[in-house]
């Protein structure tokens, strides 16, 4: 029985990678405003009603997969040895998953679409906020820190990555992001 689940689960995320590839391939020909949800399940081949099975709303398409490396990037994060810094075992998880955060929203043209549309930027805001809260609690909870402590860390870790995405996006992709996260937590480390 657990076989099966665990093929269902892997079934679901296919499925869903493969309307979030449509859906932004979509967005990114004809504009996000434009592209229907209607428009997005005719080209995978479903209903309407079907798409909705797999995501609450058009936004949440952009950002398939995002709970799964919350789950991912959390569990490193409590699995780092309790000795060690906690700024260290934020550079060290984040530096880790940098290609698969940087990749979450399908990729370079999920990260055009998500800069120039209102709605995608809030819905990464509130996708930034969840991880935050869950990173926070990991740390707080692995290094014994109290909640401003591991706030500010953790907030410190968010702002790196997306000044290592905004400069690799100034550069056309050619600045090594992880190197760019490793000079950010250089720059930023707490003492």
């Amino acid at each position: 029985m657990v076989m099966a689940d665990s093929l269902r689960e892997r079934t679901r995320r296919a499925v869903r990678a493969e309307i979030a590839q449509a859906a932004v391939a979509l967005f990114a020909e004809r504009g996000f405003d434009e592209t229907t949800v209607e428009d997005i399940a005719r080209a995978v081949g479903m209903t309407k009603r079907s798409f909705f099975r797999y995501f609450p709303t058009k936004e949440d398409a952009v950002f398939a997969g995002t709970e799964v490396l919350v789950e991912r990037v959390v569990a490193d994060l409590e699995a780092r040895p309790a000795d060690e810094d906690p700024w260290e075992s934020l550079h060290q998880v984040l530096r880790r998953w940098e290609e698969p955060i940087f990749s979450a929203g399908a990729g370079a043209d999920g990260r055009r679409l998500v800069e120039s549309t209102p709605a995608l930027r809030a819905r990464l805001h509130q996708k930034r906020e969840t991880w935050r809260t869950a990173a926070r609690d990991a740390l707080a909870a692995r290094h014994g820190l109290d909640t401003f402590t591991a706030d500010l860390l953790t907030n410190a870790a968010t702002a790196i990555l997306d000044a290592a995405a905004q400069e690799w996006a100034r550069t056309g992709g050619d600045a090594d992001r992880a190197e760019l996260v490793d000079r950010g937590f250089a720059a930023l480390r707490p003492g």
